[in-house]
Order: C-alpha cells, then sequence, then structure tokens
C-alpha cells in the first residue's frame, strides 16, 4: 500500500521528468545563432530591394517611348509646379518684409510728430544746445513788458523752447504785472529770472548782446543781465494741456 507520502514522490519525479524532456527539445539559440539570423534578415532585406530595383528597371527597359515622354512630362511639371510655388513663398515673404518696415517707419514717424508736437505744446521735457539769461533784479524792477521783450527777442533768434524760473513758455503764455512784479500765465516771478532757451548758442548769444537790445535794456532799468551759451540745456518745466473752446478741427479736402 502506498501512503500518501510516497504518491506525492512519484508525482514530483513525473513533473521532473517532464520539465527535462520539453527542455531537451526546444533549442535553444546561442550567440552565433542569433548572429547568423540577424545576417540572414539583412540579406533577405537586400534581396527584396534588389528586386524591387530591377523590376522598376525592367519597367522602365520595356516602356514604351510615348510613356517615357509622359513620365518625363509629369517631372516636369512637378519641378515648375514646385518652382512657382517657391517663388510665390519668396514673394509673400518679402511682401512680408516691405509691410512690417513700412509699419515700422509709420510708427517712428508718428513717435517722432507726437514728440515735435509735446515739446512745442509745452507737455515733454526738452534737451539742446542754446543760453541761460539771468536778470539779477534785487529791487524788484523788473516790469512784464522787459520779461516779454526778452521771450520774443529769443524767439526772433530761434530759440525752439522758453522756460522762465518755472513757467514753460508756449504759444499762448502771456505776461502781466503782477501785485509783487512780473507774471508769467498768472504765475508770478522771483528774482533772479532766468529764462532757458534751447537753440543755436551762438545766434541766441549775439541776438541778446545786441547794442541797445536785452541786455541793455535790463541794465537801463538797474538791473544786471547776463547770458551763457551752454552745449546743453534742460528745459523740464511741463503743461497740461487744455481742450480749445472753439476750435475744432477742420475736415481735410
Amino acid at each position: 500500500m502506498t501512503g500518501p507520502r510516497g504518491t506525492g514522490h512519484a508525482a514530483r519525479h513525473e513533473l521532473t521528468g517532464r520539465a527535462r524532456l520539453r527542455s531537451a527539445l526546444v533549442p535553444r539559440a546561442n550567440q552565433r545563432q542569433i548572429l547568423a539570423g540577424a545576417l540572414c534578415a539583412l540579406l533577405g532585406f537586400a534581396g527584396v530591394t534588389q528586386v524591387q530595383s530591377r523590376d522598376e528597371d525592367s519597367v522602365l527597359e520595356s516602356a514604351r517611348q510615348s510613356d517615357l515622354v509622359q513620365i518625363l512630362d509629369a517631372q516636369s511639371q512637378l519641378a515648375d509646379r514646385l518652382e512657382d510655388e517657391l517663388a510665390g513663398l519668396e514673394s509673400s515673404y518679402d511682401d512680408l518684409l516691405t509691410d512690417g518696415n513700412k509699419q515700422q517707419t509709420a510708427l517712428e514717424q508718428a513717435r517722432e510728430r507726437r514728440e515735435a508736437l509735446g515739446i512745442l505744446a509745452g507737455t515733454l521735457g526738452a534737451r539742446g544746445p542754446g543760453v541761460d539769461l539771468v536778470v539779477v533784479d534785487p529791487d524788484r524792477r523788473a516790469s512784464a513788458i522787459r520779461i516779454l521783450g526778452a521771450i520774443e527777442e529769443l524767439r526772433n533768434a530761434g530759440a525752439e523752447v522758453i522756460q522762465v524760473n518755472d513757467v514753460r513758455v508756449v504759444a499762448s503764455t502771456y505776461v502781466l504785472d503782477g501785485d509783487d512784479g512780473p507774471e508769467v500765465d498768472g504765475i508770478g516771478l522771483d528774482p533772479p529770472y532766468v529764462l532757458r532757451a534751447i537753440g543755436d548758442a551762438e545766434t541766441l548769444a549775439t541776438a541778446m548782446g545786441i547794442p541797445g537790445g536785452v541786455i541793455d535794456s535790463f541794465a537801463n532799468d538797474g538791473m544786471s543781465a547776463t547770458v551763457v551759451p551752454r552745449v546743453e540745456v534742460v528745459v523740464d518745466a511741463l503743461r497740461t494741456p487744455s481742450a480749445p473752446e472753439y476750435a475744432r478741427p477742420a475736415e481735410a479736402g
């Protein structure tokens, strides 16, 4: 009588035998076999490619002259279409560059106009060569007519931007006599009066020093006026623009 232990031992022996038999029957690929298989695959691919190439050559060799002409025409037409598309792309690229340059030029011109108008309107600061006209008036003898005369002489001499003390001079600027001395656009001036002007420094200085001109006029009234040419004059007084009450833009044309 065989017990459970004997039965289990026999079953394991049978499984071990089957596993050995299966292992013996299944082929094992070594490195040489793998390399040989890879070479066979490459040779097979090359053979197929060569056959396809020979087939194409044989088709061309067996084709009629009219067929060959059609093939050449088709290739020529394709090349022409590609050249046309390339030319179109190059033309579009050139147009984009031209439009971009035009737009950039327009933006630069608009910025220059805005800056020029801002300087003239007094809403932007300015710097450049010019002069400082300094009037020393310890006894407060200056009158509005003398300050206005100096401003007008500077303008006539080519001054592009003018500032009197801390007041920016613009097209609508006015000068009046106040209780404590001259006022520019309603703002009282305290001596010394400094008129900063941007323009050709030599021309402005010469205009101020003309005999009987601005400097002599201040001296005749008991004041001392000196003109100082400068390589750079900074005009930093700004104005707040106000909307015109009556004027409106005129339509073009």
